[in-house]
């Protein structure tokens, strides 16, 4: 039962995280739909870093049904805001390149802060 309970607070601080980051610091230029989209694509990349699946556009594709195009126009923001780390890595068939993405470190951080400031009350 506890390791059902933290997995919820993690991500209830996790979906606090993205609304506070995304929708709380609008880049400029940045329309409302494009931050809404970052903070459902967080949602969809937590829920596949959660499952153990590897953040490539390919695999995002085959989640969510959108075009190649459309999942980089709401993952590069993410990139950019620092929220996700890129890298250039083989294919699934070994010869070209992909595009695979991780969380950066520090929002896990921060998660395990958020879940400890809950424990202690402050």
């Amino acid at each position: 039962m506890t390791g059902a309970l933290n997995a919820h607070w993690q991500s209830q601080l996790f979906s606090a995280y993205a609304l506070q980051e995304v929708l709380g610091k609008p880049a400029e230029g940045e329309t409302p739909q494009s931050r809404l989209k970052q903070v459902g694509m967080m949602t969809v990349l937590f829920v596949m870093h959660q499952r153990h699946e590897k953040l490539t556009l390919s695999n995002i594709v085959k989640i969510t049904g959108l075009t190649r195009n459309a999942v980089a126009e709401s993952v590069d923001p993410l990139v950019e805001r620092g929220i996700l780390t890129e890298t250039i890595v083989k294919n699934s068939m070994g010869r070209g390149t992909a595009r695979q993405f991780e969380f950066c470190p520090e929002l896990f951080d921060r998660l395990r802060l958020g879940a400890e400031q809950r424990k202690s009350g402050t």
